[in-house]
């Protein structure tokens, strides 16, 4: 028999969220990065999260909050049980587990900084 690891995982956007679960075979040494890729691959198209890198800790973009701390889900470790993903607090949620990490003044619709 497989072990399952079950992701809970806040979803929404414009301040309208819910949660939902998503059943996955456990992989031993499987990130939580890896889990999300292949929920999205082979579950949910639709599932919004943020990377640049595999297991490598070096972008910081794919920072969430797992059973209330937070974490990168690059180095994270998937594990056979349920699990409760949500985004960054104190952060624009801009959709599920997507939230807005550039400060204003680096983002591409922002003011730009003033050279001198």
């Amino acid at each position: 028999m497989r072990a399952i690891a079950t992701l809970l995982i806040q979803r929404g956007e414009n301040g309208k969220t819910f949660r939902q679960s998503y059943r996955i075979d456990y992989e031993p040494g499987e990130s939580l990065l890896d889990a999300l890729r292949r929920i999205r691959n082979e579950q949910d198209p639709t599932l919004a999260f943020r990377y640049s890198c595999i297991n490598a800790n070096a972008c910081k973009e794919c920072m969430l909050l797992v059973d209330g701390k937070v974490t990168y889900a690059c180095t994270a470790r998937l594990e056979p049980r349920e699990m409760h993903l949500e985004p960054l607090p104190n952060k624009t949620l801009l959709r599920d587990l997507v939230t807005e990490i550039a400060p204003p003044d680096e983002r591409i619709h922002g003011k730009r900084a003033q050279r001198t």
